[in-house]
């Protein structure tokens, strides 16, 4: 005969402190470990957004990201030769050449400087980064020492608002437009004219060359056959594989210390759970003892048990979740350790990661409630009743 799944419901009603401290403590717990992995999922997200799948990121050898790359000139000509490069509607070839160069900025009221990214760019950058809006103004003049920045940019750092100016390369720059890049690293970049950043930063070598391809599957062909150029020292990857691979390194550390602190975490949330349910027993010896009198079995009093317990760690990993939720309102900055600048992004719940919180937080529950359930299910009918 089975106990009825609400007697285990009513018990924790019944408990209500006890059951809302544990359920407290559970909840915590899974808030934190929901909150780091939204943390490396919205990093990830917003790295891999970055890029384009049709796109191609052409960077030195051995090279991590842009910032250490150099590809001379002869060999960026080289690359915009490629047959598979696509043409857009004026029958000019989607490829930019272009220059990746780090600043200190000051935040707007502070006085703490951070690495910033400067892309110097050409007429097709834009085209080939269609996520990428122009907000308000107009794009730098070619030529000029004007700039347009970042949607992050111009709202967190000192002279990066239309109208405002930098002072770096030794030359003073105007914010003449601000874009808006979405979810994406290029939020947190500056970009102006390539051949003036070049003369400012003396620099005789781009960055980067990056093109799209007219068909995506045309990859390896393109790939193979730059590899196989004695005349290049070059590597190409599709943009997102790129992003990707940036993001990896910090994406690892958060989940790294995200679980650790979980899990230490977690053993006071199973302690409190262990205790409670204790308690439970202790309060309900002959209650057990008449259960099993009138014909309830051991294997039903541990299941009653063990569900009481997996409800509080259900309830603490719903009301975890909830509170989780609200951090997906939030921006924050960071460093990315690939190219030592500061990017922009947001917490990012998935169902992958509400699956594990979950599964987590039932894993606490259980983990809590499986030793006073074994206790319960052995308990002797007659010193049960007698203890009434």
């Amino acid at each position: 005969m089975k106990i009825p799944f609400s007697y285990s419901i009513r018990n924790l009603w019944a408990r209500r402190l006890t059951t809302v401290l544990t359920v407290s403590g559970m909840a915590l717990v899974v808030f934190v470990f929901a909150a780091v992995l939204m943390l490396a999922e919205g990093l990830q997200k917003t790295l891999v957004q970055t890029g384009s799948y049709d796109n191609v990121v052409i960077i030195r050898k051995a090279a991590e990201s842009e910032v250490q790359s150099g590809v001379e000139r002869l060999q960026a000509s080289i690359v915009e030769t490629q047959p598979e490069i696509a043409m857009d509607e004026d029958g000019k070839r989607l490829v930019a050449k272009e220059l990746v160069v780090l600043i200190a900025l000051p935040k707007r009221g502070t006085d703490n400087p951070s690495n910033i990214v400067i892309r110097g760019i050409e007429e097709k950058s834009m085209g080939l980064r269609p996520q990428v809006r122009l907000m308000r103004g107009r794009m730098p003049k070619p030529g000029s020492s004007e700039i347009i920045t970042g949607l992050s940019i111009a709202k967190r750092f000192e002279g990066g608002g239309i109208g405002e100016s930098l002072r770096f390369g030794m030359r003073d720059w105007t914010v003449v437009g601000i874009f808006d890049a979405g979810n994406t690293g290029f939020n947190s970049e500056i970009w102006g004219d390539v051949n003036q950043l070049m003369q400012s930063f003396r620099r005789p070598v781009f960055s980067s060359v990056i093109f799209r391809l007219s068909n995506p599957a045309d990859f390896d062909r393109v790939k193979q056959r730059l590899d196989n150029d004695p005349q290049l020292t070059i590597e190409a990857l599709r943009e997102t594989r790129y992003y990707e691979k940036q993001s990896e390194m910090m994406a690892k550390f958060l989940r790294i210390l995200g679980i650790t602190l979980t899990v230490i975490f977690s053993l006071g949330a199973v302690i409190g759970a262990m205790i409670t349910m204790y308690a439970a027993v202790a309060n309900r010896t002959a209650e057990i003892g008449t259960m099993r009198a009138i014909g309830f079995s051991r294997r039903s009093i541990l299941a009653a048990f063990i569900v009481e317990s997996l409800f509080l760690g259900f309830i603490g990993g719903v009301v975890g979740l909830f509170f989780a939720s609200f951090l997906q309102l939030y921006t924050i900055s960071t460093m990315n350790f690939q190219t030592f600048s500061e990017l922009a992004f947001s917490f990012s719940l998935t169902f992958g990661i509400m699956y594990k919180a979950m599964a987590f937080a039932l894993a606490m529950g259980f983990t809590g409630g499986v030793l006073p359930a074994v206790r319960a299910s052995r308990m002797n009918i007659v010193e049960s009743l007698r203890a009434s």
